[in-house]
């Protein structure tokens, strides 16, 4: 089992059982309908046709032959939907609400972000901001270190992840104090611990970064009206050009949470792709398995959909990257059998070792 210390992007991309990795990151996570056709394109002619729908938003096109990269680089810069260079990608690593609209404070915070992204120190590859900035709080399970957010009394604050509040920012001067803080958490020795509420765990936050509540949640986003579900955060290629083609839709929005949004979508055949929301298929988390990935020793995605329930994660092996929390019931693939781990995460002891398919398909007698 190899653990990777950073994130694949499009100019730096992973390796993994299935091909390169290439991470797109849209910026305010929505495409138009050119690059949305366009990337799916790119994904059948150069990739495997899976597209991942990742947990801070992006987009990871699969299976490409490391020849393959220099063309994807090209087709990716004719689409807007490359940085300049791995350093600018690597800086902006944003997450919005995906229900923003053109000019809101959202818009204007992310506008404001981008321009300040030179300013900001040296931080760890999986660090990011998060502009979470509705009446009331979407991005609260979202990973992200730094956290602009609606404050309980109204007004804008910044919340340091791991914090319970926040200060109270201007709008004007909400970028230098991300800036600020992440220059704070260099100075105090955060790079060894990688993220803030790691680091906040050892090092206290100063009284001066605090004080502030942040608003309520609000409820999770469901598939329906132009809203779409993708099981285990997996796209086809094929199926998703198809909808929006079908569905004329004019942009797409994508979200952390497994789901994207077709904008101005009219009714049409959904092509496999999540509309109801009970679907137990959307509580379900699974990586890719043996199929996708060297560390892998068992078929993940097939076993989770003949079992599928809410809280339940099946891992291909101890890492846990679908699902690095704890779930009810974890099943953790090793030597091509799976571990039964409960309440817990897929590196803890399990309950049970050794199972094969057919002991979790069996009722209990």
């Amino acid at each position: 089992m190899t653990v990777k210390g950073w994130c694949p992007g499009a100019w730096r991309p992973m390796m993994s059982g299935d091909g390169l990795i290439v991470r797109i990151r849209p910026r305010l996570g929505r495409l138009d309908r050119a690059q949305a056709l366009g990337l799916c394109a790119l994904s059948q002619e150069l990739g495997n046709s899976v597209i991942d729908l990742t947990s801070r938003a992006n987009l990871q096109m699969r299976g490409l032959d490391a020849d393959h990269h220099g063309k994807a680089l090209e087709a990716l810069f004719d689409l807007c939907l490359l940085d300049a260079t791995a350093e600018d990608e690597a800086r902006r690593n944003i997450v919005v609400t995906p229900d923003w609209t053109e000019g809101d404070l959202t818009h204007r915070l992310h506008s404001a972000l981008i321009a300040a992204l030179p300013d900001l120190p040296a931080l760890p590859a999986k660090m990011g901001i998060a502009v979470d900035t509705g009446a009331r709080r979407r991005l609260g399970g979202t990973s992200a270190d730094m956290r602009l957010e609606r404050g309980a009394a109204g007004g804008l604050i910044l919340r340091a992840d791991g914090a319970d509040t926040g200060i109270t920012v201007p709008e004007d001067g909400a970028a230098q104090a991300v800036v600020a803080l992440a220059q704070w958490f260099v100075d105090t020795g955060g790079a060894s611990a990688g993220r803030m509420a790691r680091h906040l765990a050892q090092h206290p936050l100063p009284d001066a970064w605090q004080g502030c509540a942040p608003a309520p949640t609000a409820q999770p986003v469901t598939p329906g009206n132009g809203t779409f579900g993708a099981p285990f955060g997996s796209i086809d290629a094929r199926a998703l050009a198809a909808l929006i083609t079908d569905s004329a839709a004019t942009a797409l929005r994508v979200t952390p949470w497994r789901l994207f949004t077709l904008e101005n979508a009219r009714a049409c055949n959904p092509h496999g792709f999540v509309t109801d929301a009970r679907d137990p298929l959307l509580q379900v988390h699974a990586c890719p398995g043996a199929s996708a990935c060297a560390s892998a020793t068992v078929d993940t995605r097939a076993l989770a959909r003949r079992i599928a329930r809410p809280g339940l994660h099946v891992s291909g092996c101890a890492k846990g990257c679908a699902h690095p929390r704890v779930a009810a019931t974890t099943l953790v693939g090793r030597d091509g059998a799976y571990d039964l781990v409960e309440n817990g995460h897929p590196w803890d002891a399990p309950r049970q070792r050794g199972l094969a398919p057919d002991d979790l398909l069996t009722p209990a007698s």
